[in-house]
């Protein structure tokens, strides 16, 4: 498992670029951490550095969000903290963006766990007790985590 520390806001675009570099070879970006700790933030200054100028926000109601940056790659991000059931992920045709061979960045992936693939990056970010984050980066491979 690597770390990466955050001390403050305006450390987020290196933060992002760091990332990008321990996780450019998956496609699926499992962010974990509660309420507030950051993911939607980080996935901002992520989407920015793959040069992705469109408006990123949080797809708390529409559950996914589809991004292009200006190389005309396709990203996408999810938000599955609305997600009562994991079934209603089907429903938005959940697998075939998780196998579309596109990148795609996913909030609260623990509220669809039957659905994520075997393999993932997983990104979990920790709040300490000055405020800053904790970052940690592991492979997950069909439930074993690596890294």
């Amino acid at each position: 498992m690597r770390k990466i520390y955050c001390e403050h806001i305006e450390q987020i675009d290196t933060v992002a670029k760091e990332l990008i570099e321990m996780c450019k070879d998956e496609l699926i970006w499992v962010f974990k951490g509660q309420m507030g700790a950051g993911k939607t933030t980080l996935i901002k200054s992520i989407a920015n550095q793959f040069g992705i100028r469109e408006l990123v926000a949080s797809p708390t109601f529409s559950i996914v969000n589809e991004y292009v940056n200006e190389s005309k790659e396709i990203f996408f991000h999810f938000d599955f903290y609305r997600i009562d059931d994991q079934e209603e992920a089907l429903e938005i045709g959940v697998e075939e963006y998780f196998y579309s061979g596109k990148r795609c960045w996913i909030e609260w992936a623990e509220r669809i766990p039957d659905y994520i693939p075997e393999s993932f990056m997983l990104i979990n970010i920790e709040i300490d007790r000055r405020g800053g984050r904790e970052i940690y980066i592991s492979k997950i491979i069909n439930g074993v985590q690596y890294g």
